[in-house]
Parts: structure tokens; C-alpha cells; sequence
């Protein structure tokens, strides 16, 4: 990890009450001894950022006919939510999402910090701001609906990033987002071997708690956080056993999605395992949905 600039208050708390996480000293993880919100202790200078996810980061190409499924049910869950139409998408990948959104009549708008990623999208036709969120110009409460998938844990702005969702959204607007849990069976399985901890890709580690602590303090009722799942994947790359592609047709997750799709009795099986996961809050996925006061 570079020699940069380090954290000495808590990101969601701004308690001075920080330790080094044991067992995780070597990928520079810190706790806040006062909210228990987990984060990296190192500052990632804007070009640092940049400069990762223009040369390094992989953004997947393949969209999987069972995540479009998955985007549609998602986005049943906003129909009651529809006022104005629009809906934002922040850290919007190559669009995937915001084109589902689109053929359902929402007036979709996304983000990117990169060019790349943003040329890619408005050559799709599709609408993008280009920066950190909560830095951009955006309309006050003009939004029903902000997404952030697999967004949060890439940055570490949390405050500002619910203080500008709570100012775009308009009241009784909805925010759904999903990030890695912390506290899931993996992660307690593989420790720092577990390669969802990586700077400067990931900078912060939510658990259901922590993550509801940022969003009720910030103007925000919870609606559902639930944490599900377990990557075969993430399981396998992490122990080096494999360095197949996180996302694509070929990954064990993706070949498993198919099989339990096909197959009404694994349906049942993995219904009941998310259950279970999700009572025991142990899931690798957590998934939440606020609503604005």
C-alpha cells in the first residue's frame, strides 16, 4: 500500500476513537471504536482514483440475462416510488442498468468518474455527469430514485455522499444500494486473504449496522437491508485457486445462477440459504433500501 495521507477521525462518526483492525494491519484497516464502521487508513489522492480505474480497474462487458431479470425486479420495487420519472444511477459501470430503467419509461440519468466509462454510456445514447457525486450539479430534490450498485465501498466520502443523496432525492424518494458485507462468512473464512479487501479499489467495509447508522443519521428511514449470498468466485480467486473473471458467462457464480434457474428445487434451496444468511446477517451482498424523510 503507498506511503499517502491517513485518516484520524471516523468517516460516518468523526470520532477520534480509531484502532488498527487486527488481523487486517497489512491492508491498512481501521475501526472506529465508537460507531464500529471499518474503513482504509489511507487517503487515495483523486489521481491516484482516476488513474486505478482508467488503467486498472476491469469494468465487465457481459450482462448475464439473469441480472437483467434481477435489474427488473429491482426496479418493480420503485414503481410506487414514481413521481417525477427520473432516476439517477451513480457509478454507472457501462449502463447496463440505466438501459433496463430506460425501456421501462424511467428518465435515467447516471455518473462516472472517468472518461472512458462516460464516453461508452452517451454513445449509448445515455445521460452522464462525469465526477465524484457529491461534488456534481445536480437539481435539489428532482430525483425518485438514486441506485448505487456496488458503489459505496469505493469511496470515502460517506457523509457527503448521503448528504447530496439526501439533497437530489425528493422527499419520500428512494435510495437502493448494494456493497460487500463485512461481516460475511467469507471475509471470517479468508480474513486479508479475502480479496474484496484492496486499496485503492475498496476503501470502505459496511456491515448491515454501520451501514444503517450512516443513512438514519442522515435524513433517511429504512426501508430493508438484507445480506445474501455466497461467491463460489470470490471464494476460489481469493485462495488462488482461480483467476477466472468476477462477472462473466464462464465464472462459478454465473454458471450456478444458471443451474438454480433452471431448476426449481435448487430455487427452493438457495431461497432458504439466503434466509438463513440473511437472518444470521453472514451474507457476502448486502442490500439496502432508505427512504428520504
Amino acid at each position: 500500500m503507498p506511503a499517502t495521507n491517513t485518516h484520524t477521525s471516523c468517516l460516518i462518526c468523526n470520532s477520534t476513537q480509531l484502532e488498527k483492525l487486527a488481523n487486517y494491519t497489512e491492508v491498512g484497516l481501521v475501526k472506529c471504536n465508537s460507531c464500529s464502521f471499518v474503513f482504509s487508513e489511507c487517503i487515495p489522492s483523486i489521481q491516484e482514483l482516476v488513474d486505478y480505474y482508467s488503467n486498472n480497474y476491469e469494468r465487465t462487458s457481459y450482462l448475464s440475462p439473469i441480472t437483467v431479470k434481477r435489474f427488473n425486479e429491482i426496479l418493480d420495487r420503485f414503481e410506487p416510488f414514481r413521481k417525477t420519472g427520473k432516476l439517477l444511477d451513480i457509478g454507472a459501470g457501462y449502463g447496463f442498468f440505466m438501459e433496463v430503467a430506460k425501456e421501462r419509461g424511467w428518465d435515467v440519468y447516471g455518473s462516472e468518474l472517468t472518461d472512458e466509462a462516460v464516453n461508452h454510456c452517451e454513445g449509448k445514447g445515455l445521460k452522464m455527469y462525469k465526477g465524484e457525486f457529491h461534488k456534481l450539479d445536480l437539481e435539489p430534490e428532482s430525483f425518485d430514485v438514486i441506485v448505487s450498485i456496488e458503489v459505496l465501498e469505493h469511496l470515502n466520502t460517506p457523509v457527503q455522499y448521503a448528504n447530496k443523496a439526501k439533497e437530489i432525492l425528493r422527499k419520500g424518494g428512494v435510495l437502493y444500494l448494494t456493497t460487500p458485507n463485512f461481516n460475511s462468512i467469507l471475509r471470517y473464512r479468508l480474513k486479508e486473504q479475502y480479496n474484496v479487501i484492496e486499496y485503492p479499489n475498496h476503501l470502505c467495509y459496511y456491515t448491515p449496522q454501520t451501514l444503517n447508522n450512516l443513512f438514519a443519521t442522515h435524513g433517511f428511514n429504512k426501508l430493508d437491508i438484507k445480506t445474501t449470498g455466497i461467491s463460489l468466485t470470490r471464494l476460489r480467486t481469493s485462495k488462488g485457486k482461480s483467476d477466472q473473471e468476477f462477472v462473466c458467462e464462464t465464472s462459478d457464480d454465473e454458471m450456478l445462477r444458471y443451474r438454480i434457474e433452471k431448476n426449481p428445487a435448487l430455487k427452493v434451496m438457495k431461497s432458504s440459504t439466503n434466509g438463513v444468511l440473511n437472518l444470521l446477517k453472514k451474507g457476502d451482498s448486502l442490500k439496502g433500501y432508505f427512504q428520504k424523510k
